[in-house]
């Protein structure tokens, strides 16, 4: 019985070629949409969480302000400085700091023979690669004995050795930073970051070293690298601050305290927002394809009354009808589901990516939106095109098998 009920439905479809071939291309387009908005919204999180990639993991940046509310004697507006002071209460009184270094900036000429540049120089501690998740791409990093030293070696940053060395070797050429040379010791891999911490535009020096281009008694910030809580860790930052420069806990502008796990998490809720948002649209598209399926049962109903009469007056129940109906609608939208699919694979391929930050920073390829239809995407997109063909596709089929067959026989 079963055999015969598919039979007729694929029938029914051979019949009706170019209203069967229409409907597919309606339901093929619709989920081709949904597919590729979903791997818009997979490769728009992609590109953002690249550009966070050297503020991952437990990380606190602190950056000194100026007070905005009153505390003790304290008037607001005070302006707030950092000396190494500061690291050493951070490490008595936050026992989850693991490492922790001092951030002191400049930005200095920069030049290697007849080349020179406008830099941003950075004084720090050997730590801040690790806690930045800066990696070496040749040579090496300073390290702790270059600070003890005084050592007036220099790490640089990606675009820094291709502008001043081109395809040269820069390991163990000098340069000079405002007229003092330095030694490079080791070059950075290219990251992708903008802004005042683009670590491919900067130079990299032991913090003591720092003290020949400027005063480092007060510095520019702190990078943190501890364990546990990344609420409770920042908030135990800001309220030793808070007790050492007399401002208020509550004041978020007497010191920055950037939470990298905190902020990210800001980000992804915002990138899940959107990707739900995409997935909507592509849903109101594919219910558009939908209800063209519904239409078009719904007029094959009505063609095949009498043909739903027979097959009653012959013996067929209600759920022969049912599922005889609903096959075809459910085979219009796997075809088409199929076709669709087919259809979004060939888009993603031609298109490859689309520009994000390669259209602010050079070298920024993989921080563009790469459309990629992955499994999940696919998994997605099958369970929403089957939610819409059942539905579509169940409201005609049990219109048909509630006719009854003394009215569908004499149905005209």
């Amino acid at each position: 019985m079963l055999n015969d009920i598919f039979a007729q439905a694929y029938a029914a479809l051979k019949h009706n070629k170019s209203r069967s071939l229409l409907t597919m291309l309606g339901m093929a387009w619709g989920i081709a949409t949904v597919v590729l908005l979903l791997a818009y919204g997979a490769g728009f999180e992609r590109a953002l969480m690249s550009a966070f990639e050297s503020f991952a993991g437990q990380i606190v940046g602190v950056f000194p302000g100026r007070t905005s509310l009153q505390a003790g004697g304290t008037k607001a507006g005070t302006e707030i400085h950092f000396t190494a002071d500061d690291i050493d209460h951070l490490r008595a009184e936050v026992p989850e700091i693991r490492t922790v270094s001092p951030q002191a900036d400049k930005q200095s000429t920069v030049s290697y023979g007849d080349r020179a540049k406008s830099y941003s120089v950075t004084g720090s501690y050997a730590t801040y690669f690790d806690i930045r998740h800066a990696h070496i791409g040749e040579g090496s990093l300073f390290t702790s004995a270059d600070d003890d030293a005084h050592n007036r070696v220099a790490v640089l940053g990606f675009d820094v050795k291709r502008k001043l060395f081109s395809g040269q070797n820069a390991l163990g050429q000098t340069v000079r930073i405002d007229g003092i040379s330095y030694v490079v010791v080791g070059i950075l891999k290219h990251t992708l970051s903008n802004g005042d911490n683009n670590l491919d535009q900067s130079v990299f020096i032991p913090f003591s070293a720092m003290s020949d281009l400027r005063d480092i008694f007060h510095f520019d910030g702190l990078w943190i690298n501890y364990e546990g809580q990344h609420e409770q860790v920042a908030q135990a930052v800001r309220n030793s601050m808070a007790v050492h420069h007399n401002f208020d806990p509550k004041d978020r502008r007497a010191v920055f305290v950037f939470d990298a796990i905190g902020d990210m998490a800001d980000l992804q809720a915002i990138t899940v927002g959107i990707k739900v948002l995409l997935g909507f649209i592509g849903l109101l598209t594919l219910g558009i394809g939908g209800v063209g399926l519904m239409n078009i049962m719904l007029v094959s109903v009505t063609q095949r009354t009498r043909e739903i009469g027979v097959e009653k007056a012959l013996g067929a129940r209600r759920w022969h009808i049912l599922v005889q109906f609903l096959s075809e609608a459910m085979v219009i939208t796997v075809i088409g589901g199929v076709a669709g699919v087919i259809l979004a694979y060939l888009v993603s391929w031609s298109v490859g990516s689309l520009t994000l930050w390669s259209a602010f920073i050079e070298d920024a390829s993989e921080g563009d939106i790469h459309l990629k239809v992955d499994a999940a995407i696919l998994l997605w997109s099958t369970g929403i095109l089957g939610i819409v063909g059942l539905v579509s596709g169940m409201i005609p089929a049990i219109k048909a098998s509630g006719l009854n067959p003394i009215e569908a026989l004499r149905y005209e």
